[in-house]
């Protein structure tokens, strides 16, 4: 009875108790204590899980039928499952096959398509007064002479920056976070190994990065496969290791 109650408001806060015989409207749910809260928030989990899972799928145009997916939710919960667990496993590993198989074809045709674009932006960005070229085919131009040292790839280096792809879309920044970053030189991408050593501390430079210098063929929050990356550096310090 108790699953049968747990079925009925599911479909009727889903909007799908107009299949269903008429029925009261259940009361608006309310949220009086640490239990109550914990069953709302369990809820609202798993919903939130389904759906980011369901949205996934249909970026790489496999769309499933909602109404389905919650109507197997409810038969779960109330012991009638439609399906055995063989069966059950069989499907969504089938699924998942699909999934994968359509996402590693959307990300080959993203890296290819970034691939022709880096190539002809960095073809023509060669050509404009004060960018220059490394022989790896590091670009770069200096926005502001520092007078200080400049740093080993062994060296700890503070620096501020801001990357962003070649629309323009900003994938990271020190100064958003205001606050600089500190790492080891030898421990970037390759782009940034041999970019920062080129400047003397209180520089700023801006690099045009190859992918191949980059991140190459992974892919990284909003950073696509083979991105060609710009960067806006300032080299505020080379740290003391003996320190």
């Amino acid at each position: 009875m108790r699953k049968t109650a747990i079925a009925t408001l599911v479909l009727a806060g889903l909007g799908l108790s107009a299949c269903q015989p008429e029925q009261k409207k259940p009361e608006e749910v309310k949220l009086e204590g640490t239990e109550q809260q914990q069953a709302y928030g369990l809820g609202v989990s798993v919903g939130q899980f389904i759906d980011q899972k369901l949205d996934s799928q249909e970026q790489v145009d496999i769309k499933l039928d909602r109404d389905l997916v919650i109507k197997g939710f409810i038969d779960a919960i109330t012991a009638e499952s439609k399906m055995s667990e063989q069966e059950i496993r069989t499907v969504l590993t089938a699924l998942d096959g699909q999934v994968n198989e359509k996402q590693q074809a959307l990300a080959d045709k993203q890296s290819e398509a970034n691939l022709a674009e880096g190539q002809a932006f960095l073809e023509k960005n060669a050509t404009r007064e004060g960018v220059m070229v490394t022989e790896s085919g590091l670009q770069y131009e200096v926005l502001e002479q520092g007078e200080g040292e400049k740093p080993a790839a062994e060296d700890t280096v503070k620096v501020h920056y801001l990357g962003t792809l070649l629309d323009g879309t900003k994938f990271d920044s020190s100064y958003d976070r205001d606050e600089p970053a500190v790492f080891p030189l030898n421990r970037v991408i390759s782009g940034w190994t041999e970019g920062v050593q080129l400047m003397n501390v209180g520089s700023k430079y801006k690099f045009y990065i190859p992918a191949e210098l980059a991140y190459g063929e992974r892919a990284t929050g909003k950073i696509t496969p083979n991105s060609t990356l710009i960067f806006e550096v300032e080299l505020l310090d080379i740290e003391d290791s003996s320190k």
